[in-house]
């Protein structure tokens, strides 16, 4: 733990479960003070919330929905009362998949909304209120530490006509993170990608979606022949937020164990 990590706070948003909760996990192992953003009543959650405080940092809870202005209103003022002003750190990992997977010949309105709204419309707006906030504190104090990370998929490239709802989506993340990235670096806040692959969360738990994977892996789908795990993903996310990348600011950081790599 750093002294200067232990000072700052990050939101990461969907951060009590699968992917969301391994970034958590992490950045409170760094001393990184936590507010978690979910769905889910706090109540059900107080074994997550206080598996993190063990790490001696502050955690906070923001129930909320990052599709909604109230949802994301509600998020941010939870957010200010607990770093005291602007956040160090916005982890946008909140995102949900379609309520039915269907070809994009089939698939509805309903369907779309759910999707967008949630992983590109409320990641996008939850970031113009973050972003503000970091400006204004950087003005205020020129040594303000800021930084955003954006965690997509590969879906932003790599097509699955069953499921073109979170496709767009996540192409769509891919423009805000650089859109942000050209925005903020006047004032020396930068921005980032985290691509995951095929990854060991709820959303893959299913039985069919297991089987489905499983099979592709030992068929050589990945050059890492394994599934991704949210660590993989928390290690990347730690990294960048010591500043370990400080000149890469709008770039991608795959963690796909090799799957799109052109292969003959």
């Amino acid at each position: 733990m750093t002294s200067e990590a232990k000072s700052k706070t990050a939101l990461v948003t969907g951060g009590t479960r699968g992917i969301g909760f391994g970034i958590a996990k992490s950045l409170a192992e760094e001393g990184w003070n936590l507010v978690l953003n979910g769905m889910r009543p706090e109540d059900t959650i107080q074994e997550v919330l206080e598996s993190l405080r063990s790490n001696g940092v502050e955690v906070g809870y923001a129930r909320g929905d990052i599709g909604s202005v109230e949802g994301r209103s509600s998020i941010i003022e939870t957010a200010r009362s607990v770093s005291g002003g602007a956040l160090n750190l916005l982890v946008n990992n909140a995102g949900v998949a379609p309520k039915q997977r269907l070809d994009i010949l089939e698939t509805t309105e309903e369907n779309y909304d759910f999707v967008v709204d949630t992983n590109l419309k409320g990641a996008f707006f939850l970031t113009q209120l973050v972003a503000n906030d970091m400006v204004e504190a950087k003005k205020r104090d020129g040594s303000f530490s800021g930084m955003i990370v954006n965690v997509s998929s590969i879906s932003a490239t790599v097509v699955s006509v069953n499921r073109g709802e979170y496709c767009i989506a996540k192409a769509g993340l891919s423009m805000v993170t650089q859109l942000f990235a050209a925005r903020m670096g006047e004032f020396d806040i930068p921005v980032y990608e985290i691509r995951p692959g095929v990854t060991k969360t709820d959303m893959t738990a299913s039985p069919a979606v297991t089987e489905k994977y499983d099979k592709l892996i030992e068929e050589g789908l990945c050059v890492t022949k394994r599934w991704g795990f949210p660590e993989d993903v928390a290690k990347a996310v730690s990294s960048l937020s010591r500043g370990d990348f400080p000149y890469s600011t709008g770039q991608v950081l795959m963690v796909d164990g090799g799957l799109t790599i052109p292969r003959l």
